[in-house]
């Protein structure tokens, strides 16, 4: 599978060139990405595993290796996040339980970082 914290590193960078050359395009994704957060209804641990869950959904790696560290980061354990995959395997079948290997891959090599 992938190294997932080079490869999370190697895109928050490219994500950074992507700013320079567009900054209002990353602006308005940093604004989209942030407005669930302001209500605080879910904690940012609950918003991660959902994060993942639909990471899973939409098999976007960027989005696993990203929200993987950060459900950590916020406390989530590997019983939690795979919890919240199992959502997303019911919801998507055998697509979500390939990408849930790939998620389960990103938080053991996040966990070792």
């Amino acid at each position: 599978m992938l190294d997932w914290v080079a490869y999370r590193k190697e895109l928050l960078g490219r994500i950074g060139e992507i700013g320079k050359l567009s900054p209002d395009t990353v602006a308005g994704y940093q604004t989209l990405s942030n407005a669930g957060q302001k209500t605080g209804h879910l904690d940012a641990k609950t918003h991660e595993l959902i994060a993942l869950a639909v990471a899973v959904t939409t098999r976007c790696d960027g989005c696993i290796t990203v929200h993987a560290a950060q459900a950590l980061k916020n406390g989530a354990s590997r019983e939690e996040i795979a919890e919240a995959l199992g959502v997303a395997i019911a919801l998507n079948a055998g697509a979500a339980l390939v990408y849930s290997a790939r998620v389960m891959d990103a938080v053991y090599a996040h966990s070792a970082a």
